[in-house]
């Protein structure tokens, strides 16, 4: 059996971690391996890949057959496209210099592509921050006006009922004062009729 290039899981159930080794086709997963050349966490955004670009080149050179997932590590990171290179200088297709030009005008593009998606993603999750900012205020205004009409609505309330308390307290004391009115006349016209007699 071939040499492969694969991962090795380590990590906790649903948090993985992953090293990158080099081991025999035939030895399980996570057993003996021959050289353990990188590292791959995909927990972190973004995915973070810790590879030693030369022992992965050197491999490959040997034959070692990359995984699928490892074959896709690799081609992110560039080493597949420098493996293509180094095959068409072997075949005189290209000369030493013109592989390593193409290869860093490849990872100055790459580069750049990164740095706008991450700069897009960044102006994204502000705008999306600002979005949802701005909706929290709305609410916050419309649950603020609420209970301001509410509380208005209630003072009004207790205002009425201060006035119908203070009308009937001032008809109560109309009332009274009808009433002593009324007996001090009753009084007044008691003594009158006491003194015509």
């Amino acid at each position: 059996m071939p040499t492969k290039i694969r991962l090795q899981r380590f990590g906790k159930k649903g948090r993985p971690f992953y090293h990158i080794v080099i081991a025999d086709g035939r030895a399980p997963r996570d057993g003996r391996f021959i050289e353990k050349i990188g590292t791959y966490n995909p927990v972190s955004k973004p995915a973070e890949i810790d590879l030693d670009f030369d022992k992965a080149m050197y491999w490959l050179q040997t034959g070692a057959e990359p995984s699928d997932t490892v074959r896709s590590i690799l081609s992110f990171k560039g080493i597949l496209y420098k493996y293509h290179l180094y095959r068409g200088i072997l075949k005189g297709a290209l000369t030493q210099e013109q592989a390593d030009l193409k290869f860093q005008q490849w990872n100055d593009a790459k580069l750049h592509k990164l740095e706008n998606a991450s700069k897009e993603v960044e102006n994204k999750e502000r705008s999306e921050s600002k979005k949802r900012l701005e909706a929290e205020a709305k609410i916050k205004d419309a649950r603020a006006e609420a209970l301001a009409k509410k509380r208005a609505d209630e003072l009004e309330k207790e205002i009425e009922k201060a006035r119908e308390k203070k009308a009937e307290l001032d008809a109560a004391k109309a009332a009274k004062e009808a009433a002593r009115e009324a007996a001090r006349e009753a009084r007044e016209a008691a003594k009158e009729e006491k003194s015509a007699e």
